[in-house]
C-alpha cells in the first residue's frame, strides 16, 4: 500500500473508527456527510465537529452544510470554515430543487474557503466546479463513482474525463466517492485520481487482504463458514 499515489480518506462519522484510522497512520484525511451522521446517531453537529478537530488537528476533514437554501448554506459554510484550519466545507453541487450551487461555490472560494464540492455525478458538473474555484485555493471535487456504477454505468470513463478536467487546475483535487470495494482503490490509482474515500470495512480489507494468496483466502472463507455453522448449531442429518 505504501507505493500508492492516491490518497485514502476515511469516510464515516463514528469517532472511534476515525481515531483508529488516524492513529494507525493509514489515511490522509477524513470525510463525513449528513447521512453518515444520522447513521452514527450524532445529535450535536458542532459539538461533534469540534471534538473531531480537537483529536485530529492535522489532517483534512470535510464537514457538510445542512441547509437547502443558498443564503443559509453560506452562513453554515462560514461557520464550519471557522472551526479549524484543516476543515474543508462540503457543498452539494445542487439543492433539492435542482438549482446549481456554482454561484455560491465561486463566492466562498473567492473568500479563500477550502471546499469539497459533493454529490457530483456528471462530467459537466465537474467542469463547472473546476472553473468556479478561485486561483490559489485548495479544493476537492467529489465524484460519486459508486453511485454512477449503481445505475448500471461503468464509472471509469467518467472518472477518466474528470481526471483530465481537474488536471487543468491546481486548485482542484479529484476524489473518487462512494467506493464499493477494494478494487476501486487500484482503479483510482491507475486513472490518476487524487483521493478516494473508503469505509472502515474497505480500510480493514486494505490492511489485511492485499497480496494475500487466493488459496489462503479460499481456506479462510471455508473456516468462516465452519465457524458460523458451529454457531448456528443446526444439524442436517
Amino acid at each position: 500500500m505504501d507505493h500508492l499515489n492516491v490518497k485514502i480518506y476515511a469516510d464515516g462519522a463514528v469517532l472511534d473508527d476515525m481515531l483508529d484510522a488516524y492513529h494507525a497512520g493509514f489515511v490522509s484525511g477524513f470525510t463525513t456527510n449528513p447521512s453518515l451522521m444520522k447513521k452514527a446517531g450524532i445529535t450535536d453537529y458542532v459539538g461533534f465537529a469540534k471534538e473531531v478537530l480537537e483529536k485530529i488537528p492535522d489532517l483534512p476533514i470535510s464537514f457538510e452544510v445542512f441547509a437547502d437554501d443558498f443564503d443559509t448554506m453560506e452562513k453554515e459554510a462560514r461557520k464550519i470554515h471557522s472551526l479549524g484550519k484543516n476543515v474543508y466545507v462540503k457543498i452539494p453541487i445542487q439543492n433539492t430543487k435542482g438549482e446549481s450551487a456554482i454561484p455560491l461555490i465561486s463566492k466562498l472560494s473567492e473568500d479563500g474557503i477550502n471546499l469539497n464540492v459533493t454529490a457530483i455525478l456528471t462530467v459537466p458538473q465537474v467542469e463547472q466546479t473546476v472553473h468556479a474555484f478561485a486561483p490559489g485555493t485548495d479544493n476537492i471535487v467529489s465524484v460519486f463513482a459508486g453511485r454512477i456504477a449503481d445505475t448500471g454505468r461503468d464509472p471509469l470513463p467518467y472518472m477518466q474525463r474528470s481526471v483530465a478536467l481537474c488536471d487543468t487546475r491546481p486548485e482542484a483535487n479529484l476524489l473518487w466517492a462512494s467506493s464499493r470495494e477494494v478494487i476501486n482503490v487500484f482503479q483510482a490509482e491507475q486513472l490518476g485520481v487524487d483521493i478516494i474515500t473508503c469505509t472502515p470495512a474497505i480500510i480493514s480489507k486494505l490492511k489485511g487482504n492485499i497480496g494475500k494468496p487466493l488459496d489462503t483466502v479460499s481456506l479462510d472463507t471455508v473456516k468462516g463458514f465452519n465457524k458460523d455453522i458451529k454457531a448456528l448449531g443446526f444439524s442436517i442429518l
